[in-house]
């Protein structure tokens, strides 16, 4: 396409979706969200760019292969679903690490719920983008 404003316009999406993908991704445990809309969210960005200046540029701004990102997704979320075996539970089932709880103070949650949702968001926003681009490079 040779539309200059979606050529200069798609430059500020991206970075506006990809934080907008990640507070859905961080918001997704008590409420609607997660890894799977934040991937979409995010890839979308993407898909925009790759439809505004191209999927060479696109590819170029991504710096990282999307196949390997969603490999390196798929992997932190497997690591997450065994976490729960060194603990003797079974398998998926959520730990939590409470970092600075003193008495009544719960402190700061981590678990590896948050760490599967990172998984499944970088295994979609991958997924989604290899399959663009390669429609995109076959038109």
């Amino acid at each position: 396409m040779n539309s200059i404003i979606l050529r200069i316009g798609s430059r500020y999406v991206v970075g506006i979706l990809l934080l907008f993908s990640i507070y859905m991704l961080l918001r997704g445990h008590n409420e609607p969200g997660g890894g799977f809309i934040g991937g979409l969210i995010g890839a979308t960005g993407f898909v925009l760019y790759a439809i505004g200046c191209g999927t060479a540029d696109a590819r170029a701004a991504l710096r990282i292969m999307p196949q390997t990102i969603a490999m390196a997704g798929l992997g932190i979320a497997l690591v997450a679903g065994l976490a729960a075996a060194a603990f003797g539970d079974a398998l998926f089932t959520g730990q939590w690490l409470f970092i600075g709880a003193e008495g009544d103070d719960k402190g700061l949650p981590l678990s590896t719920v948050l760490v599967f949702d990172i998984g499944v968001y970088l295994v979609v926003f991958g997924a989604i983008l290899t399959l663009v681009f390669a429609m995109e490079e076959e038109i």
